[in-house]
């Protein structure tokens, strides 16, 4: 049997914090309004010139490093994205140039905020066919540049970055990504999406007048959704691997708000001490959430090597999914 293992792990974040008090001066809102419905107290918004490869390249670049590979040795890049840099060529042929990785294919894949873990399932499965040896995958958001600050129902909820791993071909299975499991449910198209843009409403005077160009959202609605698909997809993935809640060492889920992160967590029976949890500081960043929050626990030693960790996203589709990895 051949596993992918994870040998290195990166994220970048960008440099300017935008707090509650600040969008309190921009939309008619309260720090104690979205603290207590969200969880969240900042975020961070990218820089006017800052690119979603800018950030995607910086986090590879970290994981590069740690991971101890050359560039030469990446084989294939895959981005987790839902804010590209354009809609063609792809972000992940932007960043194999800017970081030199000429020996390796590249493709984004869009599936919402649970666009990491589909990125991880695909790297993990063209490893075990013997494909590819080191693959680098990306999850990097910039939600600043789609939200509506006029719309505090959403305003409040996101922030950019991105994280990456480096997983390798690993022939013991002491160490790596034990499974994944996807989920998609079209028909949902109205409770999270962005209409304007594509081939179903080319951009037009008319299209940005009304805002077409910013996330929509039905924020109650998809909180039902979230809380019962995430708690079903961890437990598929602790099931198909014979494990029980309490063999997990530690729960990262996707960091959309805390409310959805406790209800799943208490659903799961998961003490919260168990759950890592960096929302307040970072809000939602889509396809990023997920590797930015594994870093920052492997760099604060809340996440070791040997460690059973369980992550779980759903986004827009609706998307949904999970994977187990022993660190």
């Amino acid at each position: 049997m051949i596993y992918s293992k994870v040998i290195g792990i990166g994220s970048f974040i960008p440099e300017r914090t935008l707090t509650n008090d600040e969008l309190c001066r921009i939309v008619d809102t309260s720090d104690e309004w979205i603290t207590s419905r969200t969880g969240i107290k900042e975020r961070r918004i990218a820089e006017e010139g800052l690119t979603t490869s800018d950030i995607a390249a910086s986090a590879a670049k970290k994981a590069i490093k740690l991971s101890g590979l050359n560039p030469e040795d990446i084989e294939l890049i895959l981005v987790g994205t839902i804010t590209p840099d354009m809609i063609f060529p792809s972000t992940s042929c932007i960043v194999q140039e800017k970081l030199g990785l000429k020996n390796a294919a590249a493709f984004d894949i869009s599936a919402g905020c649970s666009g990491f873990i589909y990125s991880l399932s695909v790297a993990d499965n063209f490893i075990k066919t013997g494909k590819y040896k080191n693959v680098l995958v990306i999850g990097a958001d910039l939600l600043s540049r789609i939200t509506d600050y006029t719309d505090r129902t959403t305003c409040v909820l996101f922030g950019d970055g991105g994280g990456a791993v480096v997983l390798t071909a690993n022939t013991e299975n002491t160490r790596g990504v034990l499974s994944t499991h996807m989920h998609s449910e079209g028909g949902h198209d109205e409770i999270l999406m962005l209409r304007g843009g594509g081939s179903l409403m080319p951009a037009s005077l008319e299209s940005v007048n009304n805002r077409e160009h910013y996330i929509k959202m039905k924020g109650s609605e998809l909180f039902r959704y979230a809380v019962n698909y995430l708690k079903a997809v961890a437990e598929e993935a602790i099931k198909f691997n014979n494990l029980k809640a309490e063999d997990i060492d530690l729960f990262v889920p996707h960091q959309a708000n805390i409310r959805i992160i406790e209800a799943t967590a208490k659903k799961l029976n998961f003490p919260m001490e168990r759950v890592f949890v960096n929302v307040e500081k970072y809000g939602n960043t889509s396809s990023g959430s997920i590797p930015i929050a594994l870093d920052e626990a492997y760099r604060s030693g809340r996440l070791k090597e040997g460690n059973l960790v369980l992550i779980d996203a759903i986004g827009a589709g609706l998307t949904w999914a999970s994977s187990i990895i022993r660190w």
